[in-house]
C-alpha cells in the first residue's frame, strides 16, 4: 500500500514530493511497446501481491519482456480475460530484464512464460502465445481447480485492517514519525517478512532525515564535494525535490572518491536510497549499474 505524503518540516515544507516513492515507474516504450496490464511484480512485492493474495484468489503471472512482441501479445489477452472475469483472479507481471531475480524464483526458461499460483504454490504453466479460446480454457480450469479452496476475493470498500497497521498507518498521516515507527518495527519483529512494515520503515527514517535537512544543503555539498555528511544531506533533499538522478549521481561520485571505512558507509547510504523505489525503476537499475562500475 501506498501511504499518502505527511506533513514536512519546515526547512523542506511545501518542496518535499514522495509521490514517486514506491510508485511503479512510468511504462516504458520497448521493441513490443508499453508494459501489460496487470500488477507489476518486484522483490519489494512478491510476497504481498502473488503469495498472500494467492490466498485471496488464484494469481496468474505473466513473465515478459519488452523485447518481445509474443509477451506483449499475450499481456493484452490476458488483460482483457483479466478485466471480463472481473476480479475472481489476478493478473500480475514480471519484466524478466529488470526483474531478472524474481524471474529465477519462478524457474523461467523462456519468455513468455504464464504461472498460475493459488495458496502460495505455483499450480500450472504454460509457455508461449496461446489462441484466445485456449487461455479461456486454461483460466476456467484453473478457478474450477481452486473453487471453493480459498478465502476469495475480498469485497470492495470492506478490506479487513488489522487494527495494529491501521495504528501504525495513522501515525504516519498524522506525521508522528517516532510513533510510527515503534508501531511499524512492533508489527515487523512479530511478522519479519511483512512488506509493508519494511517499506514504511524505509520512507520514515528517509522522511524524518529529509525535513530535518538545511535548505542549503546542496550548496553546501557543493563547497565541500568531499564532506560525506554534506553530500549525504544533499542527495536526501534531491531525492525529495525528485531529482533522483542527482542524488545517485553525487553519491556514485563519491564512491569513486572515497576507500575504506568512508567508501563502506556511502554505499549503505546509496543502497537505502535505491531501496525508497521501486527496484525496477529506470533510475535504479542505472544507479545500481554505475554503483557497480564504480566499485569494480
Amino acid at each position: 500500500m501506498t501511504r499518502p505524503r505527511p506533513s514536512v518540516g519546515p526547512a523542506l515544507a511545501g518542496a518535499v514530493d514522495l509521490s514517486a516513492l514506491k510508485q511503479p515507474p512510468p511504462s516504458r516504450e520497448g521493441a513490443g511497446g508499453g508494459a501489460p496490464a496487470g500488477i507489476g511484480i518486484t522483490e519489494a512485492n512478491l510476497e504481498a501481491e502473488v503469495l498472500a493474495r494467492s490466498n485471496q484468489v488464484p494469481v496468474v503471472v505473466l513473465l515478459w519482456t519488452p523485447r518481445s512482441d509474443a509477451s506483449v501479445q499475450l499481456g493484452d489477452a490476458l488483460a482483457a480475460l483479466s478485466d471480463a472475469d472481473g476480479g475472481s483472479w489476478a493478473l500480475t507481471t514480471v519484466n524478466v530484464d529488470t526483474a531478472p531475480r524474481v524471474a529465477q524464483v519462478f524457474g523461467v526458461q523462456a519468455v513468455p512464460t504464464v504461472v498460475a499460483v493459488a495458496a502460495g504454490q505455483p499450480i500450472s504453466s504454460f509457455e508461449g502465445v496461446q489462441p484466445p479460446e485456449q487461455l479461456r480454457r486454461w483460466i476456467d480450469s484453473l478457478l474450477s481447480a481452486t473453487a471453493g479452496k480459498l478465502a476469495g476475493a475480498e469485497t470492495p470498500g470492506e478490506e479487513t485492517v488489522d487494527p495494529a497497521l491501521e495504528r501504525a498507518r495513522n501515525l504516519w498521516d498524522d506525521g508522528e514519525f517516532d510513533d510510527a515507527t515503534a508501531a511499524y518495527q512492533a508489527i515487523l519483529d512479530a511478522q519479519p517478512a511483512h512488506a509493508e512494515a519494511k517499506d514504511a520503515l524505509r520512507q520514515i527514517a528517509f522522511l524524518k532525515r529529509a525535513t530535518s535537512r538545511p535548505e542549503d544543503a546542496v550548496a553546501a555539498a557543493a563547497a565541500a564535494p568531499d564532506d560525506i555528511e554534506k553530500a549525504f544531506a544533499a542527495a536526501d533533499v534531491e531525492v525529495a525535490l525528485d531529482a533522483v538522478d542527482d542524488a545517485f549521481a553525487r553519491l556514485i561520485a563519491l564512491v569513486r572518491r572515497t576507500s575504506g571505512d568512508d567508501r563502506a558507509a556511502v554505499r549503505t547510504r546509496l543502497v537505502e536510497l535505491f531501496e525508497l523505489f521501486p527496484q525496477d525503476d529506470p533510475r535504479v537499475i542505472a544507479g545500481r549499474r554505475n554503483l557497480a562500475n564504480a566499485l569494480y
